[in-house]
C-alpha cells in the first residue's frame, strides 16, 4: 500500500517513506528523513533532517523528533536520531539528535515514551523501555532494556540506568542505577531494593531473584567499601550472567564511579 499524506502536511520530496505510512495534518517532515513501513505520524509533528524511524511506530500530536542538540558545543555537524521498530511516542515528546561526541541519539524498539518526555543529545535508550510523562533526560544518558522511569523524573547528563531497573517518579536521578534494582528520591537519590516484581513479570526464577538480592545486600547493606563489596561478590558468587552484568556495570563507570547510595536503615 502507498503512503497516506494529509494535504496540509509538508513532506520533503527527499524524505523516504515506507509502505502504508500515514502522515497527519500540519505535520512537517524535512529532507534526509526515513520512516519505516506501517508507521503512523499524527498531526502537528515535526521530524527534522537526520531522523531515521523504524517500522510500525506511532508518533502522536506535537512530537518534535531530530531537532538540533541543546548543546553549546554543537556546531551544525551532520548527526542523526535513530528510532527502532514499534515504538510509541506520545504527545509533545522531544528527541534531539546527536553531536560529534557520538554522532547520534538512539531510541530502541518496542518502547513507550509518554507525553512531554525529553531526551537530549547522544542519549542511548534500549528496548522495551517505559518512560512515563514529563521525564527529562540530559545529554549522553544511557537506559538499558526493560527499564521503567517514573513520571517527572529528572535524569542528569551522563547517568546510566541499567537493565530491568526502575526509577521512581519525581526522582532526581543524578547517580548511576545498576541493573535489576529500584531507585528513587528527590533530595537524596538512593537504592530502594530489588525490582523483584518487575523481574518476576519478565520470567526471572525465584532462585535467580534471590541470588541477585543477596549480591545487592553485600553491595549496599554490608557496610563495606564498594570496592571491597564487589571483590567479595566476584570471589564468592558464581559467574551467572546477571552477576557478571552487575559487576561489569560497576566496573565500567566513566565519570568517577557515581552510583546510587544505600538507603538509610
Amino acid at each position: 500500500m502507498s503512503s497516506t499524506i494529509h494535504p496540509t502536511a509538508l513532506v520533503s520530496p527527499e524524505a523516504v517513506l515506507g509502505e502504508n505510512v500515514s502522515i497527519g495534518p500540519y505535520t512537517v517532515i524535512e529532507g534526509d528523513v526515513s520512516i519505516g513501513k506501517g508507521t503512523t505520524v499524527g498531526p502537528q509533528v515535526h521530524i527534522a533532517s537526520g531522523t531515521r524511524i523504524g517500522i510500525d511506530c506511532r508518533i502522536h500530536t506535537g512530537a518534535v523528533l531530530g531537532g538540533e542538540p541543546q548543546d553549546l558545543k554543537f556546531a551544525g555537524e551532520k548527526t542523526s536520531l535513530v528510532i527502532g521498530d514499534r515504538t510509541v511516542i506520545r504527545e509533545c515528546v522531544t528527541l534531539n539528535r546527536g553531536t560529534k561526541a557520538s554522532g547520534k541519539t538512539v531510541v530502541g524498539s518496542d518502547n513507550l515514551i509518554m507525553a512531554y518526555v525529553h531526551a537530549g543529545h547522544d542519549c542511548v535508550i534500549g528496548n522495551h523501555v517505559v518512560i512515563a510523562n514529563s521525564v527529562q533526560f540530559g545529554g549522553h544518558c544511557e537506559v538499558g532494556d526493560y527499564a521503567v522511569i517514573g513520571g517527572l523524573a529528572g535524569v542528569h547528563q551522563f547517568v546510566r540506568i541499567g537493565r530491568f531497573s526502575m526509577v521512581g517518579g519525581i526522582a532526581r536521578a543524578s547517580l548511576d542505577v545498576p541493573p535489576f534494582v529500584m531507585a528513587g528520591g528527590h533530595s537524596s537519590f538512593r537504592y530502594e531494593g530489588l525490582n523483584a516484581i518487575g523481574l518476576k513479570r519478565r520470567g526471572f526464577s525465584s532462585e535467580k531473584i534471590t541470588l541477585i538480592r543477596d549480591v545487592y545486600r553485600i553491595i549496599f547493606q554490608s557496610g563495606m567499601l564498594l570496592s571491597n563489596a564487589l571483590a567479595v561478590v566476584q570471589a564468592e558468587y558464581p559467574a551467572e550472567p546477571e552477576i557478571v552484568e552487575i559487576l561489569d556495570f560497576f566496573d565500567s563507570g566513566k565519570y568517577g564511579r557515581k552510583f546510587i547510595k544505600p538507603f538509610k536503615n
